[in-house]
């Protein structure tokens, strides 16, 4: 018998193939494919000596989470209005001011369309710190005194507190410690300390809506306070100023800053 001569013909359908010929055709195929991803490897621009590790012929994306946390950390930057940004540049927070100087500048950076209130925030040393300090000027605040009788412990048995100083005399005071856990957190609890503790209800008329008890965070030592108002004197707020400091007591405050309801704050130097 004569040699039978076999000729591979290619670009037949592949039904017509021979399964060899079927083989050799995914081999080209898969070579072609690996091909076009190195080239699209390439043109990323790596540097010398770096690799890309590809997994399922692909460039792996950036992970969801990734996006989110990204999206949430942009969410968390506070965005401040115009007027604000215009007055924080009146003050330098690399400096510390004079006290007259301070509120000077508060009532120049101060952008709300009401009479605004100013406050003091206080670092102190050591926490729970309690003082007491009669103002030398009204700080503008109308305050609801109440001097405690049956009517003040029914609404203190429903919880509910609608007065900002408590008086009361030594009679009333066993009838007024088991609401301590209310009144305590609040200040609002009679005591001889802050002159809140009478000896008889006629002292009530004598008593100083600005005297206030100065007391440290619960957790951290600070404390925070009103001094006044905006359109109060400068004179008079200075003034209400010093008697706080004078109150806690210059050695013992780390930090003092001062700011009205809407403005910046400024450094106090003490």
């Amino acid at each position: 018998m004569g040699k039978t001569k076999t000729a591979f013909v290619t670009g037949l359908p592949e039904e017509n193939l021979s399964g060899e010929e079927k083989y050799k055709e995914r081999l080209k195929k898969k070579a072609e494919r690996e091909a076009k991803e190195k080239a699209k490897i390439e043109g990323v621009g790596l540097k010398g000596g770096e690799r890309i590790k590809v997994v399922g012929g692909e460039i792996p994306e950036i992970k969801e989470e990734e996006k989110k946390e990204e999206k949430k950390a942009k969410a968390k930057e506070r965005k401040r209005g115009k007027k604000y940004l215009a007055a924080k540049q009146k003050i330098d927070k690399t400096k510390s001011y004079k006290i007259d100087e301070a509120i000077k500048l508060i009532k120049e950076a101060s952008y709300s369309s009401f009479d605004g209130t100013m406050e003091a925030h206080i670092q102190v040393k050591k926490q729970g710190l309690n003082v007491s300090v009669s103002l030398p000027h009204s700080t503008g605040k109308t305050k609801k005194i109440e001097v405690a009788d049956e009517k003040t412990i029914a609404k203190l048995e429903k919880g509910v507190i609608d007065f900002d100083v408590l008086l009361a005399t030594p009679d009333m005071m066993p009838k007024l410690l088991p609401f301590a856990r209310l009144l305590g957190p609040k200040g609002l609890l009679p005591n001889p300390k802050n002159g809140t503790l009478i000896k008889s209800k006629e002292e009530a008329k004598n008593f100083s809506t600005d005297k206030m008890t100065l007391k440290t965070e619960k957790e951290a030592p600070l404390i925070h306070t009103i001094f006044g108002k905006v359109s109060m004197d400068d004179k008079k707020l200075s003034e209400n100023l010093e008697a706080i400091i004078e109150a806690i007591g210059r050695k013992q405050i780390v930090k003092l800053f001062i700011k009205s309801t809407m403005s910046p704050s400024a450094r106090i130097d003490f």
